[in-house]
């Protein structure tokens, strides 16, 4: 079970994560694209489902955005109204912002007869106005009998400007998350030195160290690949110069990305570290869903394959 995985610090945790449909889409094409979800999502062998909480991004990114923002079904509603057929859990993104202290308090409070999960995310930039902040809700877990077990959102990308990602994380463990689960990963080398620099901080501080989750997504396109660096996800000049001049720049993507958790599940693995893999698809085009799809069956095999 996914809970008893993530409080045995368990190495090798798989989620899928899906974004639900946006907002303005009507009742008869959103059980189009549930039906679809459900399909493929249990098909697949798995921990656990992630359901992403989309917030606006703009402040935090100048640049235009090369999709449009379009607000989403809440990811907790569509949870509970239209993935049912879904039995694996289902860990809810939270953009804490959007509530008030009365509304966020109920949820975590909420009776259920199954295990809750939910990631827990703060503002998008400093200048976001927001009705709660990430501080101010973590504070009010704490205060609470809630029976949700909680985790964060890691940026390894970011311990190359701030070197401070594992302090982060720790501060966030202290606050009570369990797991964490990071945004889309291309460079390795920002990925090793962020969990190097968590293993050794968390070595010498005696403090148990909780999974890491990364986040794997393919790319199939140049508008793909456009968005995800608007997304501020990094990506090496000489991966990126792969991609652009390959043939296939899909099948690039996966073989790049299969070597890249090769070695990072094998650094985690020398050290001990529990990590696991979240893997998603940011593009709703079909032929990159299906090769999301693929990759958690190659992804799986390479965390069974003698290293757990």
């Amino acid at each position: 079970m996914l809970r008893d995985k993530i409080m045995n610090r368990q190495n090798g945790i798989i989620t899928y994560g899906i974004t639900p449909p946006k907002l303005n889409t009507p009742e008869e094409k959103r059980l189009e694209i549930t039906k679809r979800h459900i399909e493929r999502i249990n098909k697949l062998n798995i921990d656990g489902l992630v359901i992403y909480d989309i917030q606006e991004e703009s402040e935090r990114n100048g640049e235009e955005r090369p999709f449009p923002y379009l607000p989403t079904v809440d990811s907790y509603e569509y949870s509970m109204n239209y993935l049912e057929e879904i039995k694996v859990p289902k860990v809810i993104y939270r953009c804490v912002g959007k509530y008030s202290q009365e509304t966020f308090k109920e949820w975590l409070t909420e009776k259920s007869n199954r295990d809750r999960f939910s990631v827990l995310v703060g503002a998008a930039s400093r200048n976001q106005r927001v009705s709660l902040k990430l501080q101010e809700a973590y504070d009010l877990y704490g205060s609470t009998e809630s029976d949700l077990l909680i985790g964060g959102v890691t940026i390894p990308e970011r311990h190359i400007k701030y070197s401070n990602e594992h302090i982060r994380v720790v501060d966030k463990m202290k606050n009570g998350c369990r797991y964490f689960i990071s945004q889309a990963v291309y460079n390795l080398e920002a990925s090793k030195n962020f969990l190097s620099d968590y293993y050794y901080y968390c070595r010498d501080q005696e403090i148990p160290m909780v999974p890491i989750i990364f986040t794997l997504t393919p790319c199939g396109s140049l508008k793909t690949l456009e968005f995800m660096k608007w997304l501020g996800i990094n990506i090496s000049s000489w991966l990126e110069n792969d991609l652009l001049n390959s043939e296939y720049i899909l099948d690039k993507s996966l073989e790049l990305l299969k070597k890249q958790f090769i070695d990072l599940y094998q650094f985690a693995y020398d050290k001990k570290i529990p990590i696991g893999c979240n893997i998603e698809s940011v593009s709703i085009r079909k032929v990159e869903i299906d090769a999301s799809i693929q990759l958690v069956d190659e992804i799986q095999n390479i965390m069974q394959g003698g290293m757990n």
